[in-house]
Order: structure tokens, then C-alpha cells, then sequence
């Protein structure tokens, strides 16, 4: 970089830096609004199923039944909520959202039990909410499992098979997520969708704003390369975007406990190499639009709802169909998000994140290259002031 250019960009990050400091409301947006939103979203979204509302309809009234109903209400995952007299009282209870689930116990269970019969007991469950619907099914078949073989065993050893075991023995292990907190998975994408949304939104109005004040048509007449325009614009967003980054990581690990177990320069050169592809698709939304409200919604178009439905942060790529999982590439926060969770969940290294990193370096190259040729080559349109001078 020659000496001249060098000045120019000086001059160009320090008129940004004034702009900001002038615009306090765009600092605010850049700098806390990302935090806060982290706030919003970390504790509205949540996957737990945990304390399911429960009905019992106890046909048997036996200490084998009571029991079962024991088992279901010494968990964490059911709440009982009412005991009721025949299965028809359940409809009401349920239509009126008081219970999610019920269990009915036949009568003669515990005779059914002692005889080395299998009696029948059902599970109704509210499949209105099919993700709550059906973890409180799996959550029941799983207490009714262990129930079973319990009482597998005491039969056993009634019979003087005390020693007798089940033939296979399962041992679960968790790994990355022990407890299974539904916001260490969603704190990593949440971050990516705000960052995404907050900073190209932001960059999305810099050469927009230049235009609309006409100062774009002096900065083109200037000795100023587009490359250097770019460049010169993006230090500062960086900047800034950093400092958010940091202020959601910190939030995440205080409030979600979700901290970094992997390398911390990594997770940083993700975020670099993201946030500057972010902000070079901001430049170039600025680049090809006249107003300040079409950028936004552009901008808004282009970041929301991909790195949501998309990117993997709510719903699972794998599940969608193959021409939308194909779209799915296209989406630069799908990489982020999965080089964040390996980092920050799994603790993995540069070998489990390089092609995330590298296609993250490709999305940074095609905005900012899109980005210098398309200023570059100018507006053939007359500025928005120029237009109302003629008018």
C-alpha cells in the first residue's frame, strides 16, 4: 500500500469512527442490541420438556398401581396435576390445556401382575405441540421400561432367581452437554443469528447514507480506490462487531453457563473471518440500493430469515428435504454456527473446523470482491439530491 493510499483509508476510518460517535443510536444498535437480544431470545427459547402437566385415572386403586403413579411423580419431566375417576374426565382437562399427558391404570393390574400377566396401561398425550407431545411419550415409555423391569426381577426372585439379570444392560453417557440444557445448544446459534442480522443491518446504510447526503459523488471524484472505500468502512463495523461478539460470549457463559472449552484464537478467527463477510454483504446491500428503507428491508430479507429456518440454529438440516437442505449451502451462517458449536460445546480443533473456515473465507472474498466491483463501476443513476436539484 502506497503512502497516499495508506492516508486515504486513515482518513476513511476516521470519518466512520466520527459518524458512529455522532450517531449514538447506531452505536447503541451495534454494540448492546445484540446482548439484548441474546437476553430476549436465551430465555424465550427453550426445548426442555420438563414438568408436563398429568392426569391419573387409577382403575385398580392397588399398591402395585400406586406405585406406578409414584414413579411418574417422583420425576422431574411429569407434575401430577389430578387424580380423576374414569378416562371421559380426561377430555375436558386436556381440551382446556390443565394436562398434557394421562395415565390410565386398568383395573384388576395388580392381580394381572401377580398372575405373570401383562396388563395393558395407557398413555394419552396431547399431540397438539408434537415436539412436547412426543417427548412426553418417550419421557413415559422410558419410566414404564424401568417399572417393568423391576418388577421382571421380583418375579425373578420370587421364583429363586435372585441372581438372574437382564440379558443387556444399557449405560448412557452424555457427552458436550450432560445435563442436556437446551441453551448451550442455542446460545452458539444464537449468537450467529444476531451477529448476522445486527451487523449486516448496520453496514447496510453506510454508502446508502453517503448517497442520500451527496457526498457519495465527492468520494468518487476523490483519489479514493473503491477497495480502499470498502476497507476503509469495514475496520470500524469490526471493531465494533468484535466488542459485541465478546459482550454476547461473556452473557452466554454468566447467564447459560455456556462457556469456551476449545481454542479461543480459533473461535476468534471464525468470528473475523464471519463478521467481515457479513459486513462486506452489508456493503454491497448499500452498493445496490438508493434509500435507507430499502436497504433495511433488504438487509433484513437477505440475513433473518435464512440464518433462522436455514442455518440449522432452530430446526435440523438433515431433516429437511434434499432441494432445501440444498439451499442450506448458500447460507454463510450454517458454517459459522457449526464451527461455534464444535469450538465452544466440543472443544474441537483447527482439524474438525477447517472446511467451515475456509468456506467462511470464501464467503468474506465474494461479498468484499462483489462489494469493490460494484462500486467500482459506479451509479449510472443521479444521486437522490442530485435528482431533487433538478427537480
Amino acid at each position: 500500500m502506497t503512502p497516499l493510499s495508506a492516508r486515504c483509508l486513515r482518513a476513511v476510518v476516521k470519518k466512520e469512527f466520527r459518524q458512529i460517535r455522532r450517531d449514538p443510536r447506531s452505536l447503541m444498535f451495534m454494540a448492546f442490541l445484540p446482548a439484548f437480544m441474546l437476553l430476549m431470545f436465551g430465555y424465550a427459547l427453550n426445548f426442555d420438556v420438563k414438568r408436563i402437566p398429568l392426569a391419573v385415572v387409577d382403575g385398580d386403586g392397588s399398591r402395585a398401581s400406586r406405585g406406578l403413579v409414584d414413579k411418574f411423580r417422583t420425576t422431574e419431566y411429569f407434575d401430577l396435576k389430578a387424580v380423576l375417576p374414569r378416562t371421559a374426565a380426561i377430555d375436558p382437562l386436556m381440551a382446556r390445556e390443565k394436562v398434557r399427558a394421562a395415565l390410565v391404570i386398568p383395573a384388576g393390574f395388580a392381580e394381572d401382575l401377580l398372575a405373570g400377566r401383562s396388563p395393558a396401561v395407557q398413555i394419552i398425550v396431547d399431540g397438539s405441540n408434537a415436539m412436547s407431545g412426543t417427548t412426553a411419550a418417550g419421557y413415559a415409555g422410558a419410566i414404564l421400561q424401568s417399572y417393568s423391569q423391576r418388577i421382571t426381577l421380583q418375579a425373578l426372585a420370587r421364583r429363586g432367581l435372585g441372581s438372574a439379570a437382564l440379558p443387556l444392560q444399557a449405560e448412557v453417557r452424555v457427552w458436550y452437554n450432560p445435563e442436556l440444557r437446551s441453551a448451550k445448544f442455542l446460545v452458539p446459534g444464537l449468537m450467529a443469528f444476531i451477529l448476522m442480522v445486527i451487523v449486516t443491518v448496520s453496514t447496510a446504510f453506510s454508502i446508502v447514507r453517503e448517497k442520500e447526503r451527496g457526498t457519495m459523488d465527492q468520494i468518487r471524484i476523490s483519489s479514493l480506490r473503491s477497495a480502499e472505500l470498502i476497507l476503509g468502512k469495514i475496520v470500524p463495523y469490526v471493531a465494533i462487531s468484535l466488542v459485541s461478539a465478546h459482550l454476547v460470549l461473556l452473557l452466554g457463559q454468566v447467564l447459560f453457563g455456556v462457556g469456551i472449552r476449545g481454542s479461543y484464537p480459533l473461535l476468534l478467527l471464525a468470528m473475523l473471518l464471519f463478521l467481515v463477510g457479513a459486513l462486506g454483504q452489508g456493503i454491497l446491500i448499500s452498493a445496490v440500493t438508493r434509500t435507507q428503507q430499502v436497504a433495511f428491508l433488504f438487509a433484513v430479507l437477505t440475513t433473518m430469515l435464512p440464518t433462522f429456518i436455514l442455518s440449522g440454529f432452530v430446526f435440523p438440516i438433515r431433516n429437511m428435504p434434499a432441494a432445501v437442505q440444498a439451499v442450506t449451502y448458500l447460507v454463510p451462517a450454517r458454517y459459522f454456527l457449526d464451527a461455534l458449536r464444535a469450538v465452544i460445546l466440543k472443544g474441537a480443533g483447527f482439524g474438525a473446523v477447517w472446511g467451515q473456515l475456509l468456506l467462511l473465507l470464501a464467503f468474506a472474498a465474494l461479498s468484499l470482491g462483489a462489494s469493490a466491483a460494484r462500486i467500482g463501476r459506479g451509479d449510472k443513476e443521479p444521486s437522490p439530491r442530485r435528482r431533487r436539484a433538478r427537480a
